[in-house]
């Protein structure tokens, strides 16, 4: 049903115009106490085989919305009800920000894909830090907040932006993640340079423990798929170093390697950050070589390119304790995450491992063994 939809109605309209109006849908359903315990439950079911612990948290599962989707936290309880295990709400920076010029957000359905140039459009950590303070939950989830930089700040003054973000968010996040890694930002992803990096995360550590006495607040960092190797190394020791709680793998690619099916050469060559499927490879490979590199010691969060249950194992089998997802959610539909769910219960039911978490970095096991 969803894809004949999305054939007659979803694809013929503006793609930013389509996500609002299925946002609003969300909304509405989260809204009526009947309807959203009746989709709730047809689109939520639990597994108690795929129970997670990640960040000192309890999760339904491993598998949650990544950032961009909701970037002012007005639909947890419908993401949730739809099936996500945890919600990454965001990115949120320290000013209102109107983002880029429209058109900003384009369809490869091809190649199953996104290019976006939204460039962080959202209210501003104010505002949200006041919603998600006046939030009366109905689903019990995981919520993640993403902050940015706002874009008129000066690249030497980011890290007192993420301060006062971090100062005004992080009482009410579950985890806090540090994004210096989309391409829409200018200037935005020479923080991941570790000479830069290792003062922000320090400031924001020191900001989160300094607002929130009574917990402490994981943080990560999300870095992109284009960084050299080397550089991937580097975040990795540094993350160590610091003690960081976890890293996000990947953001969006300003690449475009994969994109073979999508006819149109202007659309292919729009500015912005690429997502979906084609980013698969690559934000796999990160992931497998931070796990290689960190091991245990933190948690790395997989995501770009995950669009099936042999994508959610395959990043677990990697080294992801967590998965995200977001681009596969336009083309997939409210099913989605059920299928989901259903596929990795089906996946560790036939492997050998009893939980999820051993099967976390099995196929580093597997090699070295």
């Amino acid at each position: 049903m969803y894809p004949l939809l999305f054939r007659l109605l979803f694809r013929r309209m503006d793609p930013e115009r389509a996500h609002h109006l299925a946002f609003a849908w969300i909304r509405f359903a989260a809204r009526v106490p009947v309807l959203r315990t009746l989709v709730a439950a047809v689109l939520a079911p639990r597994h108690k085989a795929l129970r997670t612990e990640a960040l000192g948290l309890r999760m339904h599962g491993p598998f949650g919305l990544a950032a961009g989707f909701d970037k002012n936290a007005v639909a947890i309880d419908g993401m949730a009800m739809l099936g996500f295990d945890h919600i990454e709400i965001g990115t949120v920076t320290g000013q209102p920000q109107s983002g880029n010029p429209k058109k900003r957000l384009f369809r490869l359905v091809q190649d199953r894909a996104l290019i976006n140039r939204m460039g962080f459009n959202n209210e501003g950590s104010a505002a949200v830090a006041a919603r998600l303070a006046a939030r009366n939950p109905v689903f019990r989830t995981t919520v993640g907040v993403n902050i940015g930089k706002t874009k008129v700040v000066p690249e030497n003054e980011a890290t007192g932006d993420y301060v006062t973000s971090t100062e005004r968010l992080a009482a009410h996040a579950d985890y806090l993640v540090v994004n210096v890694s989309s391409p829409n930002t200018p200037g935005l992803r020479n923080l991941q340079a570790v000479d830069q990096l290792r003062p922000l995360l320090t400031a924001v550590r020191e900001a989160a423990d300094r607002t929130v006495t009574t917990r402490r607040v994981p943080l990560l960092v999300k870095i992109a798929p284009d960084l050299a190797d080397d550089d991937i190394d580097a975040v990795a020791d540094l993350a160590v170093e610091l003690g960081l709680d976890g890293i996000i793998a990947t953001n969006t690619t300003i690449a475009r390697d994969g994109l073979g099916l999508t006819s149109d050469p202007a659309l292919v060559q729009e500015t912005g950050g690429l997502s979906g499927a084609p980013l698969r490879s690559r934000s796999l490979e990160v992931l497998s070589r931070l796990y290689a590199r960190v091991g245990d010691r933190i948690t790395l969060v997989g995501v770009g390119g995950v669009t099936t249950a042999d994508d959610v194992w395959e990043r677990i089998l990697a080294g992801a304790t967590l998965v995200q997802g977001y681009s596969a959610f336009i083309y997939e539909g409210p099913f989605w995450c059920r299928a989901l769910h259903k596929g990795l219960a089906a996946r560790l039911a036939a492997s050998p491992y009893a939980t999820l978490a051993d099967a976390v970095g099995a196929e580093h096991r597997k090699v070295s063994s």
